[in-house]
């Protein structure tokens, strides 16, 4: 009887042991991802621009397995959908190098960031990205926030993720500014003054800190506030704000950690010390003078011109809340603009498109482009190839051929016969994934 007893004990403790390491199996088995494999589907283009050369290819099956372009040919493969764009003109995804993400972007008033939560930009900014989208931008490349939560770096990483849908996005953090300059965001009188924020930079040892707090919390892009600027009350658009030698440290200081760097650059010297300063782009450029434009053309300076940004703000900003002196501001330095985008044709500048505008308006740079004397190939390749090497994305975005991202657009007509074609996307892909489609079958 005892050995009875004994056996049946033992036998209840093999039990306890063996069941629970059963349903750590099962559990475990469970949790493992379940690989589906990966989505395979066509796009037939009625033709397609190749945005390298300029040419038409009429009748192209484009094959996608998952969200990356597989094959083109001339007919689809057996047994896969096929989205019929025969009737339209098909292009990569467009890439808008100059955005701000956050907030409402129809606010202009100097206090309006002032009166909005870091939440609350953040979810403007969500609403601000779909707008991007359906216009056809599937990247973009934000050209810096006040925020001191970096809602923007938040809403990037939540794309990566898969959490929201939205553009692919490459960020700038805080500006990197002067008490008083540009990218102050303190615009309340003296004895109302809010404290000091981080990305004010008075001396070069500062503007290091500056860098390194946007590094730490994960900006792709530096953003330098060169010159002063337009919309807001106290800079003026044609001094330079941040030295040369601080310029100089801030490129340092961020290419040593594989970063790049942007700057606001609006007046004459201040453009000049930021390309010797070793700057990756200039954006607006916009009193660029021959000596500037040789200097961008010999260092390789990108220009990101956005053009209609000042020509939408002429008409529009007053009527947004801006301040009288920024209005002012607006109508000065808009004489400017045209000569100086001559000399950066003249030269040959390497131009990708930015926009610096509410994104319902964020197709209007192509027209502003042509209107300033680029041909209309080359304002969509601002917005493609160009775009995808100015931020280091030639190997996946730019082109439609094997191994880019399935990010395409369709349109109605040739765009390189009308530009404000491109105002009018009719179908929208990113990653494989349809976001818009409007076209109307040719069958």
């Amino acid at each position: 009887m005892k050995n009875l007893v004994a056996v049946s004990r033992c036998c209840l403790i093999l039990t306890l042991l063996i069941v629970p390491a059963t349903s750590a199996q099962e559990n475990a088995v469970r949790a493992r991802p379940v690989t589906k494999p990966p989505v395979r589907l066509v796009v037939h283009a009625g033709r397609l621009l190749d945005t390298r050369t300029g040419n038409y290819v009429p009748n192209v099956f484009i094959v996608i397995e998952g969200d990356r372009i597989a094959s083109l040919g001339t007919s689809a493969p057996a047994g896969l959908t096929v989205i019929d764009l025969s009737s339209a003109t098909v292009l990569p995804g467009l890439t808008d190098c100059h955005a701000h993400i956050l907030g409402n972007l129809k606010d202009e008033s100097p206090g309006g960031g002032l009166r909005m939560s870091s939440p609350m930009a953040a979810l403007w900014g969500y609403h601000n990205l779909q707008t991007w989208l359906d216009h056809g931008f599937t990247s973009l490349r934000d050209a810096g926030e006040s925020d001191l939560a970096y809602g923007q770096l938040a809403l990037r990483d939540a794309i990566k993720q898969g959490l929201i849908r939205g553009p692919r996005i490459v960020s700038a953090g805080n500006f990197v500014s002067l008490t008083g300059g540009h990218g102050d965001a303190d615009v309340l009188a003296p004895d109302q003054a809010l404290p000091r924020r981080p990305n004010i930079a008075n001396t070069v040892d500062e503007v290091s800190d500056a860098v390194r707090r946007d590094i730490k919390y994960g900006a792709d892009w530096i953003k330098l506030m060169a010159t002063g600027g337009v919309l807001d009350p106290f800079s003026d658009y044609r001094v330079e704000e941040l030295s040369e030698e601080q310029m100089a440290r801030a490129v340092e200081v961020a290419h040593r950690a594989g970063k790049h760097v942007m700057a606001h650059a609006e007046g004459t010297e201040g453009i000049k010390a930021a390309v010797r300063a070793g700057v990756d782009s200039i954006e607006h450029g916009t009193m660029l003078d021959e000596e500037g434009a040789r200097l961008m053309e010999q260092r390789g300076t990108w220009l990101v011109p956005t053009l209609y940004a000042f020509q939408f703000g002429l008409q529009h900003d007053a009527e947004l809340g801006a301040d009288p002196v920024s209005v002012a501001k607006e109508k000065a330095i808009i004489r400017a603009q045209q000569p100086a985008f001559e000399l950066a044709l003249k030269h040959h500048l390497k131009i990708a498109y930015g926009t610096d505008v509410d994104p319902d308006y964020s197709s209007m740079e192509f027209g502003a482009l042509v209107r300033g004397g680029l041909a209309p190939l080359g304002a969509i390749q601002a917005a493609t190839v160009n775009a995808a090497s100015l931020l280091g994305a030639a190997q996946d975005s730019g082109t439609i051929e094997p191994g880019q991202f399935a990010d395409m657009i369709a349109v109605t007509g040739d765009p390189l016969k009308d530009i404000t074609v491109m105002e009018h996307v009719a179908f929208v892909m990113k990653g494989g994934e349809v976001i818009k489609n409007e076209v109307h079958s040719a069958q």
